[in-house]
């Protein structure tokens, strides 16, 4: 059984390598289990060094619009593509957004094409493909079959890619399972470019010691999931049968619902003291206009089927995030 994972160097590739070495053994796409044989972890970067490691694994460090990116990609069975510009780099540089998300996707594809059989290949897309126009409000709760109607570039980018994916999926060319992923927090370390970047900020930070800023009104309505719900949504997509999994078009995964507010008492109440003091409620105007068209609702009886459900509350979450930050192997 060989995998690969495009930034896989990064947190939710890393995460995400560890738990199928941890395994040892995938069934993918409902086939019989096989053991895992190699992990090919594709990104700009190089992955830390315990996955380096594991004899299983390979890395490869280039840009996937290149070919010499795209070549490790023959004789695979599953490829899980999690690389990408994130939404607020992406709103910021339209020219970085359109080559590192739409032209490295096609790219990417392209090399699993070639491929002599086609390969299970799990794209991680974004709620941002969904949003609110003049004459289509966001709907109450975002259902399984709600029309995307994206209002940013990474939005936009992350479903065209979806749609790319499900044609080459009707043509042959590759096994397609696109999946929504919601905001994931906590996520531990350096922030990144995302606009959501502060859910996680807000909690990491302060429980660190340091302050944070929260740059959207504290009682805004969010949808989150932890890694952990992340990492089983990725992995229910490369093993579910062909029967289980269905339509190539998207599965939204659960979210647990909740607002910046909620989120620091919870916090407060895990930690037992009150790191929310940490927290600066400082509106900014542009993270605002991004996140706020995002949806923070969700009905996902598609997902629910596959037996992913999201987490209860958010003091689950941030034990999870504590207890992870005691497990050196994560």
């Amino acid at each position: 059984m060989r995998i690969a994972i495009t930034g896989g160097a990064g947190f939710l590739g890393s995460r995400l390598a560890r738990a199928v070495l941890d395994r040892g053994t995938l069934s993918v796409a409902g086939a019989p289990i096989a053991d895992v044989t190699t992990i090919r972890l594709l990104d700009r970067i190089a992955p830390s060094g315990d996955l380096l490691a594991d004899e299983r694994v390979d890395a490869v460090v280039g840009d996937l619009s290149t070919q010499r990116a795209a070549d490790p990609l023959c004789d695979i069975d599953v490829v899980v593509h999690l690389a990408a510009t994130v939404s607020g780099e992406a709103e910021r540089d339209f020219d970085a957004g359109i080559a590192n998300n739409l032209d490295a996707s096609r790219s990417l594809f392209e090399a699993c094409r070639r491929q002599t059989a086609p390969p299970v290949l799990v794209f991680a897309s974004s709620i941002a493909v969904f949003g609110a126009a003049p004459g289509y409000p966001l709907p109450a709760a975002i259902r399984d079959d709600t029309l995307p109607i994206p209002q940013s570039s990474y939005g936009v980018q992350k479903f065209v890619i979806e749609q790319l994916l499900s044609d080459y999926t009707r043509r042959g060319f590759v096994r397609g399972r696109n999946v929504r992923l919601m905001t994931v927090s906590v996520r531990p370390g350096l922030a990144n470019a995302a606009a959501s970047s502060f859910l996680s900020g807000i909690i990491r930070e302060p429980l660190n010691g340091e302050r944070a800023v929260c740059p959207v009104p504290d009682s805004t309505n969010v949808a989150v999931s932890s890694p952990h719900g992340a990492i089983d949504g990725l992995l229910c997509a490369a093993t579910a049968s062909e029967q289980a999994w269905g339509s190539s078009v998207a599965v939204n995964l659960p979210a647990l619902t909740v607002t910046p507010r909620e989120m620091v008492a919870a916090m407060d109440r895990v930690a037992g003291r009150p790191a929310s003091a940490l927290v600066e409620w400082t509106i900014d105007p542009a993270v605002v206009d991004v996140v706020t068209t995002w949806p923070a609702r969700f009905l996902t009886p598609r997902a629910n089927a596959l037996g992913l459900v999201a987490e209860p509350d958010f003091d689950t979450i941030v034990r999870s995030y504590l207890d992870d930050l005691n497990d050196t192997s994560m």
